[in-house]
């Protein structure tokens, strides 16, 4: 089962990809709200060298709050994680949670539209990279 939407992205430094991915997604609603940096984090902590990759955590409020009223426990799944990744040879990738898939263990029918609606345009974000 597929669990994300990804896209490489060319021609940008990581931090250069970082703010474009920011910017984007800004397109669709969503702010970036926090950020995890794994190879700074493996590094202070268990002393590991790690490629860059960082967690963003992006939310689009009105689907955050319509959500939260649909299940109250669904914020388990908030916010939207996207994940930026420089691989070995430069490349940088960019995965963002396909929530179907993620809310598929949730047992509330009601929440099914508005996962498809995150979805898109969690979708239309990732293409427009």
């Amino acid at each position: 089962m597929n669990y994300s939407f990804n896209k490489i992205i060319t021609g940008k430094s990581f931090d250069e990809a970082l703010e474009y991915v920011a910017e984007t997604f800004k397109t669709e609603g969503f702010g970036i709200i926090t950020e995890i940096d794994l190879q700074k984090a493996f590094k202070e902590k268990i002393n590991i060298d790690f490629r860059k990759y960082k967690i963003l955590g992006a939310c689009n409020p009105h689907f955050a709050y319509k959500a939260l009223q649909l299940e109250d426990k669904i914020g388990v799944f908030l916010p939207c994680n996207v994940v930026l990744q420089e691989h070995l040879n430069g490349i940088i990738e960019v995965m963002a949670i396909d929530p179907i898939a993620a809310m598929s263990a949730v047992e509330n029918k009601a929440l099914e539209p508005m996962a498809s609606e995150v979805a898109a345009s969690l979708k239309r974000a990732i293409d427009k990279l």
